[in-house]
Formats: C-alpha cells, sequence, structure tokens
C-alpha cells in the first residue's frame, strides 16, 4: 500500500495575480480568514475523512497560506496529527509569497514541523512583476530568502515564470543567474500559461499585451537546462529541478498517480481508484461545512481507460520515464502494440525513445510534450 499525501489549500493572497485562474480570494480581514480555518478543521475531522494508509507529506498551497499566523497553521496542523498516522521524516511543505512573513513567523512556522518552503518569486524583473500583479518587488524577493536561511529552512524551492510578454531571451537568463546564484535546494521553471478569464489574458486579447512567442518560449526551455544542470541541478521532471535528495515527494505523488487527500475551497483529491473535488466558491465552502453538508461538488470514478491513460502521461513527465513493465503488469496492457502507430510517429519526430524497458521523453519532446500526451487522452 502506498503512503498518501496530504494537501491544504489556503485561498487568501494579497492580491490577484494577473494570470492566476486558482480558486483564490483577496485578504481583507483576519476575521473571514478564522472562519475558513474553523470549516477547513471541521471538514479534516470528519469521520468520512479517515485515511488508512500512513502520510509522508503535507503540502499548504494557495493561494498565500504563508498569511496565515502561527497559531492558525498550528492549529490545522495538529488537527490532521490527531486524525491521521505519519511516516517518519515526513515533507512538510509551506508555500509562501516574498513580504508576506517576518523572520519570527518563519521561526514558528518551522517550530511547528514546516520543512520545506515553496517560494513565489516568478521573476526578479520589477516591471514584470508589476504587470503580473503580484504585490512584490524583486527585493522583496531576496529578503524573504535571507529570511528563510535565518529561520534555518535548508530545502527552499523557487518558482520562476518563462514566456512573460515582451520577456527576451537575455531577461530570462538574467532571472536564471539570480536565482542559481541564490543556491535553493529546489527550481520549478514553468512556461506561462494563459488562462482564460484572467487579467492577463484580456490584456493578450485586447493587443494590449503581445502573444506568448513559441518558438521563443522553446530557446528559453533550451537555455534553462543547460544552465541548471551547471550549476548542480538535475532534472527530475519537464519543469522541475533539484539539488541530489531535494525532490519535492508531494509533487511525485502526482506523477507517480499515488493518493493525495485533499482539504480545503477547491481541493482535488485521488485515491488511486477515484477523483474528487470540492465547492471552488470560498463562501459556498465555508457554508456548506457550517451547515454540516459535504464540500464534494464533483466524483469522478475512473474506467481501466481512464486510470492507464493517466498513468502513461504523468509518469511521463519524470525524466525517468514510463516503466513499461510496471504498466503492463498494472493493467494488462503492451502499450507498444496498443499504441505502435502512435508511438512509432513519435519516435521518428524525435520526441521519444525506448531502452532497457523504459519510455521516456527526449529534451525535444519535453518542449513538445502535449504532442506526446495527447495519444494517451
Amino acid at each position: 500500500m502506498s503512503n498518501s499525501g496530504i494537501y491544504i489549500h489556503i485561498p487568501f493572497c494579497k492580491s490577484r495575480c494577473s494570470y492566476c485562474d486558482f480558486a483564490t480570494d483577496v485578504y481583507r480581514n483576519n476575521e473571514a480568514v478564522e472562519r475558513y480555518v474553523n470549516a477547513l478543521i471541521s471538514e479534516i475531522q470528519n469521520p468520512k475523512s479517515k485515511i488508512q494508509n500512513p502520510i509522508d507529506t503535507i503540502y499548504f498551497g494557495g493561494g498565500t497560506p504563508s498569511l496565515l499566523t502561527a497559531n492558525q497553521l498550528e492549529r490545522i496542523f495538529k488537527t490532521i496529527q490527531k486524525n491521521f498516522s505519519f511516516t517518519e521524516n515526513i515533507e512538510f511543505t509551506l508555500e509562501m509569497n516574498p513580504a508576506t512573513v517576518t523572520l519570527e513567523k518563519l521561526q514558528d512556522f518551522k517550530n511547528l514541523g514546516a520543512n520545506r518552503a515553496s517560494f513565489g518569486v516568478q521573476t526578479f524583473d520589477d516591471r514584470a512583476l508589476k504587470l503580473l500583479a503580484r504585490g512584490h518587488d524583486a527585493n522583496d524577493a531576496l529578503k524573504t530568502f535571507e529570511l528563510l536561511r535565518q529561520a534555518n529552512f535548508d530545502n527552499i524551492s523557487f518558482d520562476l515564470i518563462a514566456g512573460l510578454p515582451n520577456q527576451t531571451l537575455q531577461n530570462w537568463e538574467d532571472n536564471l543567474n539570480q536565482a542559481l546564484d541564490l543556491q535553493p535546494e529546489h527550481l520549478s521553471l514553468y512556461l506561462l500559461e494563459i488562462h482564460e478569464a484572467t487579467p492577463l489574458a484580456e490584456q493578450i486579447r485586447s493587443k494590449r499585451q503581445p502573444l506568448p512567442d513559441e518558438d521563443l518560449a522553446a530557446e528559453m526551455y533550451e537555455l534553462m537546462l543547460k544552465k541548471v544542470a551547471k550549476f548542480g541541478y538535475e532534472q527530475y521532471e519537464i519543469s522541475n529541478f533539484s539539488k541530489p535528495d531535494f525532490e519535492s515527494k508531494h509533487n511525485n505523488k502526482y506523477w507517480l498517480c499515488e493518493p493525495v487527500f485533499a482539504f480545503g475551497v477547491s481541493a482535488h483529491s485521488f485515491d488511486g481508484k477515484s477523483r474528487w473535488a470540492n465547492e471552488r466558491d470560498t463562501n459556498k465552502y465555508v457554508s456548506l461545512i457550517e451547515s454540516g453538508e459535504s464540500p464534494i461538488v464533483e466524483i469522478n470514478p475512473l474506467s481501466k481507460k481512464q486510470l492507464s491513460s493517466e498513468f502513461a502521461f504523468l509518469n511521463l513527465r519524470l525524466t525517468k520515464g514510463l516503466d513499461l513493465n510496471i504498466y503492463k503488469s498494472r493493467f494488462a496492457i503492451d502499450l507498444q502494440t496498443e499504441f505502435a502507430e502512435d508511438l512509432n510517429r513519435l519516435f521518428e519526430a524525435e520526441l521519444i525513445e525506448f531502452g532497457d524497458g523504459l519510455l521516456k521523453l527526449t529534451h525535444k519532446g519535453m518542449v513538445y510534450s502535449n504532442e506526446v500526451f495527447s495519444i494517451f487522452v
């Protein structure tokens, strides 16, 4: 039986980023946060939330979990401790944004057991930060990183975004250099995605901002692969890089299709057979909990075909690739026979490679991964 992960969604942010389509709310007062925390604790305590297998990762995402007070975080964490069994050496990740923490707050978080910080830098370019409505500047990011080190966080992850409007290859390289000079243990380096109904999508639609250049984004990705390797980072997933032994254990669960049980507004869970999702509106989520109703609004039992498809393309995101023997044993499907024509086409296009019983993406395949994944969807 696989160990499970727990995801906790904290929706509050100081401001809403122009590219974000996550379930978030602008932080207005602690009263609203307190009401949400109480609802979240009630959901975790619900007997129907019981998880049989041990927990080895906890991930507070958002939103901006670092806006919580130490007392609020402690109450949530202690509720998790009371209701679930933990393995030793649990990975406890807390997402945070620059300028949302003090040294005292970080020390409190560390004392509560948080041992990994996922840090939303996004870019060190102040002009781009303003465009993205991030609510902080590059200096705030540098100060927060220093505070994390002072609070003895020795597992820090940076998020950076490439392909921003008007971003040049040189600007992207400058961003990488600044991040690499700081030597965080982990890097998540993403290409910008434009989501409908976001301010950035509207700016592009009205031609106030240019469409991202796909060819330039591919160049940025290639540059990224070369630079991070020189600084001792190992790529273990399409967008994720780490120093040895600092992979994100929690995020690996998603790519390996291991169980993750999620709590909070818009939280999505997976138990190995089904996926389910909570109410996306924060006020409705809280009201459902307070009235004794379930916040779950969608349950999707997965067919064998859906499970096998997800297992294939999610495993392919990892640089170690998809183990064809494990796939065949798990689903009684010979992938090379079932998808022979498509796999041959992708092989000829140099997007995939075979070896030692594994199917992997090539470097080119990582840039055009959606073309590979589409054969399984």
